[in-house]
């Protein structure tokens, strides 16, 4: 294998800021024309750095704006020490090994350069760079002109004077940097863009490195993490809240953003490299889709519900699906209250009838909700919290749901559907989207609600018969009705709705808007995210909905392994003799299943045999695999 040699720039590359500038900032602090000095400054940096002006003529130009002294230039090297770039300083016990191949090539100057690779490890005598000429008074008065760093093409001769035999790379933000490979002594130039991005160069980059990361993965060597975070693609659909998008942005990850769902077939072509999807309730993540996202890792679903998602089809493909099953609950609660309000005093046809220019002043049909009596169906995290405030509000609470629930206040039990809806004043649907409540509430059940009684969806669309709805309300059989969820929604606003209830007296139909508040929009935007983002760190898949959950501690000084398979039998002791045959020393292990998948995580010392690896994801029943450090 040929050697390595890394050729790394310092201003705005090693470090995140350049040398100069801060020197300007150091010796300008507290006088009058520092703002316009550092502008006339940076511009001239600027000129240098796209190869407008020769290096050689920035330099000049910039020093002549300043008054240096030796101990600016030492107060500079410490200021220099806390801006070191943040995926230099997560990789710097990765480089130093490397250091005897590391170069520091560099249009800065030694005098400061040096304390601060030093500092940090690597070694001074590999730094190549200009020197200051000082006066006697230890003031800056020029530059060593006989150094080529100083002109402009310097840094091709400096490694072309270096001779060195093997691979070499270039690491820097400017063109100067480029000039290197364009001279023929690097195998490749990678634009380092983590703090600056220099448009001009990006045409002459060989490979974008938005950190050093991305650089050592490329390369195949030692660093932090496993995985670089900026190769992490994601796509959020159906406008989810923007602060989704800034803590995965936050994180590293390449973003999409669409404000639309997306059919089935133009979403398997946009999916194909994506590692996450965010979704609302309008996009169907099919097994089609599923099998079309070759880097799937997770789903998101930027709502409670996740019938939208073939659950099936994620587990078996080892993609972990996240959920907001809190976040919007409060919302839902006071829409279901705000619709019970409208509906009982008839308002929906009076502010009807008032747009309309009729003035309808009249208490037919306008009661209080105070004595009611109100049936929830589904008694969950919705149901349970709309049973509190409607109790709260003087109503009298029944609920019924399959699953034994605890009642909460005074509410009350109903040991059948039947006997609640023979008896309550108005119900309310608060039920998920599994096949089992696929239009369970038809003319049947519509039948035995009392007469005159009111109904809220609030669940999912296709719980409710629309047809057997509309009927019961043209009858006078129900006094009116709310509904939030349709069987077939518009894919987006801009296709028109149509359904069987409109223009029917005391109904309301609202767009799908029952958890569309900013606050639980917002909520959702954050939870849902840092689940994810977690998931990836670390494996903890708490909160997931379809995998084991399992909430890891924190690992250091190791390296985590995740395994899921299919659970049969056996598959922990095969991933243990692996282990033992390649004299992996366990530090920690956890295995949780469920019906269909087991998930492994095993922390072994970061000293172990690549082929370890390989071994463990062929294990036949494997489903997915992946190291984290």
């Amino acid at each position: 294998m040929k050697e390595i040699h890394l050729i790394i720039d310092f201003d705005s590359t090693f470090s995140k800021v350049e040398g100069l500038d801060v020197l300007c900032e150091i010796v300008l602090e507290g006088t009058p024309e520092k703002e316009q000095v550092l502008e006339k400054i940076q511009h001239i940096t600027n000129l240098g750095m796209d190869g407008a002006i020769d290096f050689r003529t920035s330099l000049k130009e910039r020093l002549l704006l300043l008054k240096a002294h030796k101990k600016d230039i030492a107060q500079l090297a410490e200021v220099l020490k806390t801006k070191i770039s943040d995926s230099f300083l997560r990789n710097q016990k990765q480089i130093i090994p490397y250091r005897n191949n590391v170069y520091i090539v560099s249009n800065g100057f030694k005098d400061f350069i040096v304390p601060v690779i030093e500092h940090y490890g690597l070694r001074g005598d590999m730094v190549f760079a200009n020197e200051f000429v000082y006066d006697e008074a230890g003031y800056v008065k020029g530059f060593n002109e006989t150094i080529p760093l100083s002109e402009s093409g310097g840094k091709p001769k400096v490694i072309r004077d270096l001779n060195l035999k093997g691979d070499v790379y270039v690491i820097g933000d400017g063109y100067n940097d480029f000039e290197i490979k364009k001279a023929g002594y690097a195998n490749k130039f990678y634009l380092f863009t983590e703090n600056v991005v220099r448009e001009k160069v990006k045409l002459s980059a060989d490979h974008i490195a938005p950190n050093v990361d991305e650089i050592l993965y490329e390369l195949n060597m030692d660093r932090a993490l496993s995985y670089p975070k900026n190769r992490i693609k994601v796509l959020l659909l159906e406008g989810v809240h923007k602060d989704a998008v800034k803590l995965f942005e936050a994180e590293g990850y390449q973003v999409e953003y669409l404000t639309d769902s997306l059919p089935e077939d133009e979403l398997c072509e946009r999916v194909k490299e994506v590692n996450i999807i965010g979704i609302r309730s309008k996009t169907r993540i099919t097994e089609k889709v599923v099998k079309s996202a070759n880097r799937l890792i997770s789903v998101g679903a930027f709502c409670i519900g996740t019938n939208q998602i073939d659950l099936k089809a994620c587990t078996e493909h080892g993609v972990a699906v996240f959920n907001a099953p809190y976040s919007n609950t409060r919302s839902v609660v006071e829409l279901a209250i705000a619709e019970m309000i409208l509906l009982i005093r008839n308002l929906p046809d009076k502010i009807m009838a008032m747009h309309q220019g009729k003035w309808e002043k009249s208490a037919k049909n306008s009661f209080e909700l105070r004595g009611k009596k109100l049936g929830i169906i589904g008694y969950g995290n919705i149901g349970s919290q709309l049973s509190i405030l409607a109790e709260a509000m003087g109503m009298e609470v029944y609920y019924f749901d399959l699953v034994e629930k605890l009642a909460l206040g005074n509410t009350k039990k109903c040991n059948t559907l039947q006997e609640m809806l023979n008896l309550v004043d108005v119900v309310s649907i608060h039920v998920d989207g599994r096949s089992e409540n696929k239009y369970f509430f038809g003319a049947a059940q519509l039948a035995q609600m009392k007469k005159g009684s009111y109904l809220i969806n609030l669940s999912r669309g296709k719980v409710v018969d629309i047809p057997a709805l509309r009927e019961a309300i043209l009858s006078g059989h129900l006094n009116g009705c709310a509904v939030d969820v349709f069987p077939k929604e518009p894919r987006s606003n801009n296709e028109p709705f149509v359904s069987e209830l409109s223009g029917l007296p005391n109904t309301i139909m609202t767009p799908h808007i029952g958890g569309s508040t900013m606050e639980a929009q917002e909520n959702i935007g954050n939870y849902v995210p840092s689940k994810i983002i977690t998931y990836i760190n670390t494996g903890s898949t708490y909160g997931c909905y379809n995998l084991p959950n399992v909430t890891l501690p924190s690992f250091e000084k190791a390296h985590r392994l995740l395994h899921i398979h299919k659970n049969v039998p056996n598959v922990l002791a095969q991933i243990n003799n692996i282990l033992v045959k390649h004299g992996a020393n366990i530090v920690g292990q956890y295995l949780k299943t469920n019906e269909e998948v087991g998930y492994v995580i095993i922390d072994v010392n970061k000293a172990y045999n690549e082929q370890l690896l390989d071994e463990l994801k062929h294990i036949e029943p494997t489903i997915w695999f992946r190291a984290l450090y």
